[in-house]
């Protein structure tokens, strides 16, 4: 199973990923951990990343890439591979495909998260953490029973601070800006799969489960 996550943010794709990813034995590859890791580890196109990070730059494309052929190469990606993060443009998608192809390992499906949007905002700036657990809430979402236990027990219920409209709407543009013509992308190749992902967390992994 080679896949690519796509969606908005807040639309869910890590904490799907993460399901399948234990249900399946096979790994999350997001681009944010990869570059850390390859960094961390100096591998060729980690050393790189790093000396074009500590400049204060972004990260080109084909470093990028290059670290995830590093990844992909790896025995537990042989299996199959879940792709987070990346591609954000359909140049890396093209990029991507040109790569996987190369590899012998072609994506078998991108799979779209769709949510409406008025429910993505609700998701993002309703997010609340217990000050007390450390436990993940939503003032939307969660029930009041849920809410009660952390206030009662004298904890305070924080919103993270780029959790606001603004911060939120913005990264909602960029996504559509950037990522949105992906679909089509994916969906002229044959290779789009859309998953409702309104509901439970176990109710849109199942819907999931089932289209793959």
């Amino acid at each position: 199973m080679r896949i690519v996550l796509l969606g908005a943010p807040g639309s869910g794709k890590g904490t799907q990923a993460k399901k399948l990813m234990a249900d399946k034995n096979i790994p999350q590859v997001s681009t944010g951990d990869m570059l850390r890791e390859a960094v961390a580890e100096g591998t060729r196109f980690g050393l790189k990343a790093k000396s074009i990070m500590e400049a204060g730059n972004l990260v080109p494309d084909e470093v990028v890439l290059g670290i995830i052929s590093e990844r992909l190469d790896q025995p537990d990606a042989q299996d199959g591979f879940i792709l987070d993060g990346f591609p954000r443009t359909t140049q890396q998608a093209l990029d991507l495909e040109e790569l996987l192809d190369q590899m012998g390992t072609p994506l078998n499906s991108a799979v779209l998260m769709d949510v409406d949007f008025d429910i993505l905002m609700k998701r993002l700036t309703g997010r609340r953490t217990c000050s007390l657990t450390g436990k993940l809430l939503n003032v939307y979402f969660s029930s009041q029973e849920e809410l009660d236990e952390c206030t009662d027990a004298g904890g305070e219920l924080i919103q993270r601070e780029d959790d606001n409209e603004e911060t939120i709407g913005n990264r909602l543009d960029v996504y559509r800006e950037n990522t949105e013509p992906l679909i089509e992308f994916y969906r002229k190749r044959d290779k789009l799969v859309t998953i409702n992902a309104e509901g439970s967390i176990d109710e849109v992994y199942e819907r999931l489960v089932e289209a793959l």
